[in-house]
């Protein structure tokens, strides 16, 4: 069967919180009024879509980009934004590495284990 070529990828990513409640409801509080420079300069390096979900401390980060979104160089255009800069400086009071992190990583990428796509 015939489709459309595939003009966006999926990309997935954890981090974890301070294992603090006060500090938990601090940054979905921030998350419920992102500053809008924030979104425009997502949506400049070309994220289409931006979930974060919550358990306990984790954050599980799931983004729809498009096919020649490269995370390493686009995220760090990201925060050529100075507003941009400020809010993932500010975030980051509230978050830490997963174990598995690379020195290098903040947030941490994960692989694709299983797509329903795969058996169509």
């Amino acid at each position: 069967m015939w489709e459309w070529p595939r003009v966006s990828k999926s990309i997935a990513q954890v981090l974890d919180l301070q294992n603090d409640p006060e500090i938990i409801a601090k940054y979905e509080e921030y998350h419920r009024n992102v500053w809008p420079e924030v979104i425009d300069a997502l949506k400049g390096i070309g994220i289409e879509r931006m979930e974060i979900f919550r358990i306990g401390n984790h954050l599980f980060m799931y983004c729809t980009v498009p096919d020649n979104f490269d995370p390493r160089l686009d995220f760090q255009s990201y925060t050529s934004s100075k507003r941009a800069e400020e809010w993932n400086d500010l975030m980051s009071t509230f978050q830490q590495k997963v174990p598995e992190a690379e020195e290098s990583d903040w947030w941490t990428p994960m692989s694709l284990a299983f797509d329903s796509k795969w058996f169509e």
